[in-house]
C-alpha cells in the first residue's frame, strides 16, 4: 500500500536584479545589442578599430609580446599627440599667403588724376587785406602797397575759403593743351578740389560716369601741357610752414572712391620736361583679423563727406579734422564738413597740430588698410622740352619768350601700360578644414584611428559608467533576501520496483528527480539555491 509523505523544500532566491542586469546588457550608446563581455576591456580591445589595442589587452598573464605592443602603441600615440600640438599651434598663428595674378581686360576705367601747383597763392591775386591777414602764412610783410604799417590798417574779417579759391592758380590760365585718348579736353573736364596745396584740380573725378581706356600705351591716356606761372610765385621774405623752394606741380593718381591726399601720396613734375607715367592698376585684397588687420567698408556708411567707401586717405583726413577741431575749434579749407573754417590766425594753430601728428607717434592717426584697395603702380620717365625749334614756335604761339617757355612749360602724359590689372590677394594659409585634415591624417598614420573610433571609445566609457551607477543604485534599493518555500509530495510505494522517493505532488515548476534528498545539494535554476529539506 502506497504511503504519501509531504515534504517541505526551502530555496534561497538569487539577486532580483539579475533580470535587470540581463536586460541592461542589450543596451548601448548607439542602440545596438552588445554582449555582456562588451564591457570587459579585453573584449572591447578585441573588437575595437584602434590598431594594436587587441594585441595589448588579452586574457591571461602579461607577456613579452604584449609589452612590446604596448610600447609601440604608446610611442605612436606620443608621436600623434606631438604632431597634433604642432598643427594646433600653427593654426593659432593664423598664417596667410599672398597670391598674385594678372587679368586682361577689353577696356579699363581710367583713374582720377589730381594736379596742384606747388605755389599756394598767386602774388598778383593777393590784395592788401589778403597780404595783411596772410602775413603769418606767407611771410610777406604786413603792409599795403603804399607802405603803411599794420597798426594803421583796418580790414574786415577774412574769409579763408574765398582767399584760397580766389588767389590759387586758375587751371584755365595754366592749361595750354589737353588730350585724352585722341579727343581734346579743357578745364571744364576738371573739377576743383582743395588740398594742403590750396586750390587743385582733378580729372575724371566723376565715379558715376568715369572715362575709360580701350587701348594701352602712350597717346591713349591723358596728355596735358601746363604753364606753372613761376612769375606768380610768392617772394620769400622769411621762411614759414608754407614757404616753398620748388617749382612745378604735384600729381596723384588715385581711384574715384578715395579723396586726394596729394601732399603725402603725390609725386612731382618739373617744368622743362615731358614726363611719361606708365601705370598699372593693382587690386589688392587683404584679410581681416585674426589673419590680417584690414577694415572692410560697411554698406551705407559715409566715412567722409562725399565718399561712401572707406580708404586710408579718407580716414586720415577725418582724423586730422577731428584733431584740429578739438584743439583749434575750426577746420581747414581742405577738410570736408560743415564746421567753421579757420581764420588765417587759427591756421597757424591747425598747421602746428598737423605737424605734431606727423612727428609725435602718440597723436598719429590709426588708419588700418581697407580690405579691398585699388592702387596704381607707376613707372616714370622724362625728356627735356622744348628743343630749340619748338621753343621758338611755342614762344610765338603763346606770346612768351623762349626762356619763359623753358622755365614754366611742362608736358604730362599718363597712360596704361597695357589693358590688364594685377590682383594681389591675401589667403588663409591654414584654415580649419586643413587642420582637421592634418589631424585625421596623423591619426590614421600613427594609431590607425578615425572619428568613428572615438565614438567607439565614448560608447565603451558610457557603458562602463552606466553599469557602475546601476550597481551602486541596486545595492541601495534592493530588499533583503527572503527564503522561498516550496512544498513537494513524495509517495512511498510498497512495490519494490519503484523508486523509494517519487514525486507525485504539485509544485510550481514540475516534477523533481527522485534522487532529491536532504543531503543532496543541487542547484536548480528555476528556484535558486537549495537550502533545507523537511518531511
Amino acid at each position: 500500500m502506497p504511503i504519501e509523505i509531504v515534504c517541505k523544500i526551502k530555496f534561497a532566491d538569487e539577486d532580483g536584479n539579475q533580470k535587470e542586469k540581463e536586460e541592461g546588457e542589450r543596451e548601448s550608446l548607439i542602440g545596438d545589442e552588445v554582449p555582456a563581455a562588451g564591457r570587459d576591456l579585453a573584449a572591447f580591445a578585441s573588437t575595437s578599430t584602434l590598431h594594436g589595442l587587441r594585441h595589448i589587452f588579452q586574457t591571461g598573464r602579461l607577456g613579452i609580446k604584449q609589452s612590446l605592443w604596448a610600447l609601440a602603441f604608446l610611442a605612436s600615440l606620443l608621436f600623434f599627440l606631438y604632431q597634433v600640438a604642432k598643427c594646433a599651434l600653427y593654426y593659432l598663428e593664423h598664417p596667410h599667403v599672398t597670391a598674385v595674378d594678372e587679368e586682361v581686360m577689353g577696356e579699363m576705367i581710367f583713374p582720377a588724376i589730381t594736379i596742384c601747383n606747388i605755389n599756394r597763392f598767386r602774388h598778383s591775386a593777393l590784395t592788401d587785406p589778403d597780404i595783411y591777414h596772410l602775413a603769418n602764412l606767407t611771410g610777406l610783410p604786413p603792409k599795403d602797397r603804399e607802405g603803411h604799417r599794420d597798426s594803421d590798417l583796418m580790414y574786415d574779417d577774412p574769409d579763408m575759403l574765398d582767399i584760397v579759391n580766389r588767389t590759387g592758380h586758375q587751371l584755365a590760365e595754366m592749361l595750354k593743351s589737353c588730350n585724352f585718348s585722341g579727343d581734346s579736353c579743357s578745364a571744364q573736364n576738371f573739377s576743383v578740389v582743395f588740398t594742403r596745396y590750396g586750390k587743385c584740380y582733378t580729372f575724371n573725378a566723376d565715379k558715376k560716369h568715369p572715362k575709360v581706356s580701350r587701348q594701352g600705351g602712350m597717346g591713349n591716356g591723358l596728355e596735358i601741357m601746363l604753364d606753372i606761372q613761376q612769375e606768380e610765385y610768392l617772394p620769400i621774405w622769411r621762411e614759414t610752414n608754407e614757404t616753398s623752394f620748388e617749382a612745378g606741380i604735384r600729381v596723384q593718381i588715385h581711384s574715384q572712391d578715395e579723396p586726394p591726399y596729394i601732399h603725402q601720396m603725390g609725386f612731382g613734375v618739373s617744368p622743362g620736361f615731358q614726363t611719361f607715367v606708365s601705370c598699372q592698376e593693382q587690386r589688392m585684397t587683404y584679410l581681416p583679423q585674426p589673419w590680417g588687420n584690414c577694415r572692410s567698408s560697411i554698406p551705407g556708411e559715409e566715412f567722409l563727406s562725399g565718399y561712401s567707401t572707406y580708404s586710408i586717405s579718407a580716414c586720415r583726413l577725418q582724423c586730422e579734422k577731428e584733431a584740429v577741431i578739438r584743439k583749434c575749434a575750426c577746420r581747414m579749407v581742405h577738410m570736408p564738413g560743415n564746421e567753421t573754417i579757420c581764420s588765417p590766425v587759427m591756421y597757424m594753430c591747425a598747421d602746428h597740430i598737423l605737424d605734431n601728428m606727423v612727428e609725435d607717434t602718440s597723436e598719429k592717426c590709426s588708419c588700418p588698410t581697407p580690405c579691398n584697395l585699388t592702387r596704381y603702380s607707376k613707372e616714370i620717365s622724362m625728356v627735356r622740352i622744348p628743343n630749340k625749334g619748338s621753343a621758338r614756335y611755342l614762344a610765338r604761339k603763346y606770346n612768351k619768350n623762349e626762356t619763359y617757355i623753358r622755365e614754366n612749360f611742362l608736358v604730362l602724359d599718363i597712360f596704361f601700360e597695357a589693358l590688364n590689372y594685377e590682383t594681389i590677394e591675401q589667403k588663409k594659409a591654414y584654415d580649419l578644414p586643413s587642420l582637421l585634415g592634418d589631424i585625421g591624417g596623423q591619426m590614421g598614420l600613427f594609431i590607425g584611428a578615425s572619428f568613428l573610433t572615438i565614438l567607439e571609445i565614448l560608447d565603451y566609457m558610457y557603458e562602463v559608467i552606466r553599469d557602475k551607477v546601476k550597481r551602486v543604485a541596486g545595492r541601495k534599493q534592493s530588499p533583503a533576501k527572503k527564503p522561498s518555500e516550496n512544498i513537494a509530495t513524495l509517495v512511498m510505494d510498497d512495490n519494490k520496483d519503484q523508486s523509494p522517493c517519487e514525486v507525485r505532488g504539485r509544485h510550481p515548476e514540475g516534477a523533481y528527480a527522485t534522487t532529491m534528498l536532504p543531503n543532496h545539494h543541487r542547484h536548480y535554476t528555476h528556484h535558486g539555491v537549495f537550502e533545507d529539506f523537511a518531511c
